[in-house]
């Protein structure tokens, strides 16, 4: 079974999938009378519908992780955004008809980037390494299905471990 290595999140190595959402090195400028800076334009939301925020509150899982599906989300991008300053694990793979377990690759973040997942990225459902996290996250709402599940076959199936 392969493991991913944990890689740093950069917005070079994470452009392939989506945006890094940080402050850090982003275009900004001031407004409301030189009180506020304003970090531009950090991500694009993609959906033909109405995009939406949410809150949501994840569990951490059991580590070592064995990853064994990955979703995607074919009519909009989906955004995470941690509430509460924790390092969180992201697992994905680029576009395709299904995810290729040889090119997916895991990040973690720095408890100050959120990402944001273009659309039709495959991805595995949100990782806190928090027994309880909570992310603001950005994505659409509208009629279709967006969301498809890729199970993996036993022997395509890897392992994420961030004592590695």
């Amino acid at each position: 079974m392969r493991t991913l290595i944990i890689e740093p999140l950069t917005k070079a190595a994470f452009a392939p999938f989506g945006d890094v959402i940080e402050t850090d090195g982003s275009d900004h400028f001031m407004i409301n009378n030189g009180s506020t800076m304003r970090f531009h334009r950090l991500a694009e939301v993609e959906t033909d519908d109405k995009a939406i925020i949410s809150i949501f509150r994840a569990e951490a899982l059991d580590m070592p992780l064995t990853i064994s599906m990955l979703e995607r989300h074919p009519l909009g991008s989906q955004a995470f955004i941690p509430l509460l300053g924790h390092p969180f694990l992201v697992v994905v793979a680029p576009f395709g008809d299904a995810p290729e377990p040889e090119l997916t690759r895991a990040f973690i973040t720095n408890g100050r980037q959120g990402v944001n997942y273009h659309r039709g990225v495959w991805h595995h459902p949100v990782l806190t390494i928090e027994k309880r996290d909570d992310f603001l996250v950005v994505d659409r709402s509208g009629s279709g299905n967006n969301c498809d599940e890729h199970f993996f076959e036993e022997s395509q199936k890897m392992v994420l471990d961030p004592q590695l």
